[in-house]
């Protein structure tokens, strides 16, 4: 005989809102929705109002007359440039001070690092004093001390401090030797392309040798004789197309070589010596974070202090730094903004005279929101790249 199910044999249906799934899925449709609304409203609400201050809105005043002139720029740069020239020439300032300030602020971290965990008491205790001393005072305070208590006491062009290789120091700026390239010039470049190349190349073969066969390879001297030998070569061929400006005293000021303001080196200097004191404090907790076996053991093998950290420490304490190093690089790039205190004219104190000068607020916020977004994309995802080359590779 079949049975037949009633409905007071038949389980209750639960109701789709209590699927965890769809629950999910309604609560993101919705968000997403408020979402867009929300910057609809701002949108409009923003155009509504620039139009009733008759300012137009859009990017079509990038391509007007600047009209103003800019001191330190590293591509040609006149009045009659446009102001979307103007932004690039801010951005290139941008970008220099924080390739440099990154490039300095990591080596004076590491040794100040180290330096934390030196057995000389003298050492340790100097570095501890420098991280504590940066770490707790604002950078805008660190710029204004470079600025107006280190370098406008330099003394005036005429007592200018001379330094090794034809340079001069004083109160206007940091003078040194001007290269100037001819014709054929371009086969130094590209010695130094090639060197580079095969350098990388020279260290990746050595380390597949160490790994197999345990033998170690010269890879820095070889390097070293590829990057700047081939340059060199390259120099002589071309019939030594390269000559050098030296600066020289004039009546009241330097004249000739190239010449670095003195608002650079202040943003320079600050941003490189505040960032390395968090970086020093990055990688001392990196190397402290290396389990002690593994010093005793290079030890027990008869490696010295120094092998050992430099070949069995530091490598694995990388492991550790890298991920937190990303973070102070970023915020160097962020804080070259206050470059607008000292009157250095990078990204955001150019925008901010185009502002003035134009009125479009709400263009040049998003062009920089943008340009930092990019820099600071890129710099994330070259430091995620590397920091997946550094990890631990199972065998």
């Amino acid at each position: 005989m079949a049975n037949i199910d009633t409905a007071g044999d038949r389980a209750p249906r639960a109701s789709l809102f209590y699927d965890p799934k769809v629950r999910g899925i309604v609560f993101q449709t919705v968000m997403f929705v408020l979402l867009v609304a929300f910057f609809y409203w701002i949108t409009a609400n923003t155009v509504a109002n620039l139009a009733r201050a008759g300012i137009a809105s859009g990017f079509g005043f990038l391509k007007g007359r600047a009209g103003f002139d800019i001191a330190s720029t590293l591509i040609p740069f006149t009045s009659d440039s446009t102001y979307g020239r103007a932004l690039v020439v801010g951005m290139l300032n941008t970008i220099q001070v924080a390739a440099f300030g990154i490039v300095t602020a990591t080596i004076v971290g590491f040794l100040i690092g180290i330096g934390r965990l030196s057995r000389n008491w003298l050492v340790r205790k100097l570095s501890t004093v420098y991280v504590e001393i940066f770490r707790n005072i604002p950078p805008l305070l660190v710029i204004f001390f470079w600025y107006f208590g280190v370098l406008s006491v330099l003394p005036q062009p005429k007592e200018s401090i001379a330094l090794p290789f034809g340079s001069y120091l004083n109160s206007r700026g940091f003078f040194l030797v001007k290269p100037i390239f001819g014709e054929g010039s371009w086969l130094i470049v590209a010695g130094l392309v090639v060197g580079v190349a095969l350098a990388i190349y020279v260290a990746r073969r050595a380390a597949q040798r160490q790994a197999a066969t345990g033998k170690p390879f010269p890879v820095f001297s070889v390097s070293a004789g590829l990057v700047f030998g081939l340059p060199l070569l390259g120099f002589l061929a071309a019939g030594l197309p390269v000559t050098f400006e030296f600066p020289k005293l004039g009546t009241f000021n330097m004249q000739g070589g190239a010449r670095v303001q003195p608002e650079f080196l202040a943003l320079y200097l600050a941003l490189s010596f505040y960032t390395a004191a968090f970086i020093a404090e990055i990688v001392r907790g990196g190397i402290v974070g290396v389990h002690r076996g593994q010093s005793e053991a290079a030890h027990a093998l008869g490696l010295r202090h120094g092998p050992t950290l430099r070949l069995v420490v530091v490598p694995q304490a990388l492991r550790i730094i890298i991920p937190p190093l990303t973070s102070q690089y970023l915020n160097l790039t962020k804080n070259s903004s206050l470059a607008i205190a000292i009157g250095f004219p990078d990204l955001v104190a150019v925008g901010g005279t185009i502002l003035n000068q134009t009125g479009q607020a709400v263009e040049v916020v998003v062009i920089w929101m943008a340009i930092y977004l990019g820099l600071s994309l890129l710099t994330s995802a070259f430091m995620n790249w590397f920091n997946a080359k550094m990890a631990l590779v199972e065998r």
